[in-house]
């Protein structure tokens, strides 16, 4: 029986991105293996876990005991295919696999977002930019998500590069039917009326996706447009930053903390906005989501935002600093008519099927086995 080996740096990666890989692969004939740091999951479509102590940051010792654990692992077990996932988690088994000298076994790594980009910051590019370079001699087949960076990987690196389009979005995810009346309901218990107007932006609070900047940009926006709201679903990773700055500019009747949610769709299906304000992206699922739902987007000119949103078609693409024009596209979605919105959910319909799930999948299947 042929055996692969999923590595990635903690558990709940393999349940966000890769559920449909191990579950194809275990379908196929294949012994599935995964290689993560423990987070007591569950992960179906599995015959065997490793918990391998990956850093999710320059830890030298923590580098070199996951290192070790997966030299060890190289040792006890032979795998056809090693699918390398997460920048330290593909970093680290990319190398221990050179060192190992395995035969006949195919390293697959797929680059969710390189740390260096266009704008990003000289230490990303002085500390990432060169181990990515010679890890790619080692790498049989690069797989990016975005032409950003395909664009560099082939241009730069020694290896097979292939361009897919994100890691597939699963449209059983809004296999549901949801009423007037449940919209409705929906709105009322965020205290939003049902003739105001909802955006929408599904994202950990974090310094990356700039829901600070957001606040500041809006703040003018929703104090004269009181029928406006925000919805802010997502973990909280900045201890309640964002929440104190509503409340000081006196916005918490409109810009709506959210928490952690598993009914996004559902959120999505009450908006009539969706905003993305990061300062850089893979290929951003929260708008993937918005686009499918059919929803018009609002994006900074971040990699990845840029994939997926053609401007004046489907959206809006923003210099990433420009709060004035921020504001001024959301008032040009506001005003809209009925017959702009549904053009924009024809071009959505059209743009939205390259990236759906049965679609890509069979792509980063191919890259794997072909």
């Amino acid at each position: 029986m042929k055996k692969i080996l999923f590595a990635a740096n903690l558990e709940s990666f393999f349940i966000k991105f890769l559920i449909p890989e191990l579950k194809w692969f275990k379908e196929n004939g294949y012994e599935v293996h995964v290689a993560a740091k423990s987070e007591n999951i569950d992960l179906p479509y599995c015959d065997k876990k490793f918990d391998v102590d990956f850093a999710r940051g320059l830890n030298l010792k923590q580098n070199i005991r996951s290192y070790k654990q997966l030299r060890k692992i190289f040792q006890e077990e032979h795998y056809d295919i090693i699918s390398c996932h997460t920048p330290f988690g593909g970093a680290i088994t990319r190398y221990a696999a050179k060192k190992s000298h395995l035969k006949d076994t195919r390293i697959v790594y797929m680059a969710h977002g390189f740390h260096f980009y266009k704008g990003a910051p000289l230490f990303n590019w002085l500390v990432f930019y060169p181990v990515e370079k010679y890890l790619a001699k080692y790498t049989d087949r690069l797989i990016t998500i975005n032409l950003d960076d395909y664009e560099i990987a082939k241009k730069k690196f020694k290896t097979d590069v292939y361009y897919v389009k994100g890691v597939g979005l699963p449209e059983e995810k809004f296999a549901f039917d949801m009423t007037k009346q449940d919209k409705k309901e929906l709105r009322k218990s965020l205290n939003i009326k049902e003739k105001d107007f909802v955006m929408i932006y599904p994202a950990e609070i974090n310094n990356n996706k700039r829901q600070k900047w957001l606040i500041n940009a809006v703040e003018d926006l929703l104090k004269k447009n009181k029928d406006m709201h925000i919805l802010l679903p997502g973990k909280d990773s900045m201890n309640g930053e964002c929440q104190k700055l509503v409340e000081e500019k006196n916005l918490t009747n409109q810009i709506h903390f959210l928490g952690f949610r598993k009914d996004i769709p559902q959120l999505l299906k009450i908006s009539d906005l969706t905003i993305t304000t990061s300062q850089r992206e893979g290929l951003p699922v929260n708008v993937m989501e918005a686009i499918y739902v059919g929803l018009p987007v609002v994006a900074t000119a971040c990699r990845g935002n840029r994939d997926l949103i053609k401007n004046n078609k489907n959206g809006y693409i923003v210099d990433i600093d420009n709060k004035e024009d921020f504001v001024k596209k959301i008032l040009k979605v506001y005003k809209m008519n009925k017959k702009e919105i549904d053009k924009i959910k024809k071009e959505d319909e059209k743009i939205i099927q390259e990236y759906l799930l049965d679609n890509v999948l069979k792509e980063i299947i191919d890259v794997h086995i072909k």
